[in-house]
């Protein structure tokens, strides 16, 4: 029997089974288990104004994840994101608050219509690639909200819609903790999905496709097939993360889904690491709070710049774009990439000079 406080040294592999493993080490199952822990005990010891950070955070991994298995594992851009958000949140909206229908049938319907719609937009992916499927993922952008803000029979038009939080039998998740634990639930679980699903025949088809799209189709890999695939799955993935969003600020308006937001994702993939389940999490977490951390820093230099606030208040905006453009250009691997620099420096700190 393997101790499973013993670091193996090496990497031996006796059978395929063994070699698929998610978790191929006792340590790395028993290191998963402690962190998933130490998360749902969170709201324990920290303020609720904390907590609703934590689950703004806990739905942008969501959201992140499922734009990264487009982006970043299958190599389709989309600047279109917050437009899925928005076909999420609405359709959510419509089911409980017009129809009557409860969350839990409602948030996988939001995900499946996300997904049909997500999966139409996805169809020019077989003949426009990079900057020109860019520009395509801007005209989902702008089309659906459009039709959302003019629909007002439906949506409400620019009025918007207000909702209420979930609830199942008499308990009804109206606090912040009970909230975040429900984010939380959703987002380990999304974390698994998107885990596992690389390790798969369609992971590793989006992989392919992604590294060379000719060599896949030459390899018997229809990339018609598997481009809508991962449009359709992300943004499935994206769906949930924008009904469980509106049910969190319980209104939904055009106003909320607009351009801004889709680049915040695409920050959140960019600075978190492209093609990494981890690296999504990081970004996601990363660019939720930086505006938190940059209104903080603003506060405090205004103590000592009183007459400055409105310039400060813009620093904030110079303040993310020249993130992103630091991280493009000094770490194009993202934080995934320097907490691996970091983790296998301390691994063999002993050896090095």
């Amino acid at each position: 029997m393997r101790n499973p406080f013993v670091v193996e040294c090496g990497n031996y592999k006796t059978s395929y089974s063994r070699d698929m493993e998610l978790f191929r080490t006792p340590q790395m199952k028993l290191r998963m288990l402690i962190i998933v822990i130490l998360l749902f005990l969170f709201p324990l010891v920290a303020s609720n104004y904390v907590v609703g950070l934590a689950t703004l955070c806990a739905i942008a991994v969501i959201g992140a994840i499922g734009l990264n298995i487009l982006t970043g594992f299958t190599g389709q851009i989309s600047v279109g994101v917050g437009a899925f958000l928005a076909v999420g949140g609405y359709t959510s909206a419509i089911l409980t608050m017009t129809l009557g229908w409860s969350f839990w049938i409602a948030l996988p319907l939001a995900g499946l219509v996300t997904a049909v719609i997500g999966g139409l937009f996805g169809i020019p992916s077989l003949r426009l690639k990079g900057l020109y499927l860019a520009i395509a993922t801007l005209a989902a952008q702008v089309v659906i909200l459009w039709i959302i803000g003019r629909w007002t029979s439906l949506t409400g038009g620019g009025a918007g819609m207000v909702l209420s939080r979930p609830s199942i039998g008499g308990y009804t998740f109206s606090s912040h903790n009970s909230y975040y634990f429900l984010c939380l639930t959703i987002a380990v679980l999304t974390t698994i999905y998107a885990l596992n699903l690389f390790r798969t025949r369609t992971g590793r088809a989006f992989l392919a496709v992604r590294d060379r799209d000719v060599a896949a189709q030459i390899m018997g890999i229809n990339l018609f097939s598997y481009k809508v695939m991962s449009f359709a799955i992300s943004s499935f993935i994206v769906g949930i993360a924008g009904a469980l969003l509106a049910h969190y600020t319980m209104v939904v308006t055009v106003e909320l889904y607009s351009i801004e937001v889709s680049i915040q994702y695409l920050a959140m993939i960019l600075v978190g690491g492209l093609g990494s389940v981890f690296g999504a999490i990081l970004g996601a977490i990363f660019i939720t709070l930086l505006p938190v951390g940059l209104g903080y820093m603003v506060e405090f230099l205004t103590i000592y710049m009183p007459n400055a606030y409105h310039l400060l208040s813009s620093f904030r905006e110079f303040v993310f774009g020249l993130v992103i453009i630091l991280f493009l250009i000094f770490e194009p691997g993202g934080l995934v990439h320097i907490w691996n620099n970091i983790k296998n420096y301390f691994r063999l700190w002993p050896f090095s000079y």
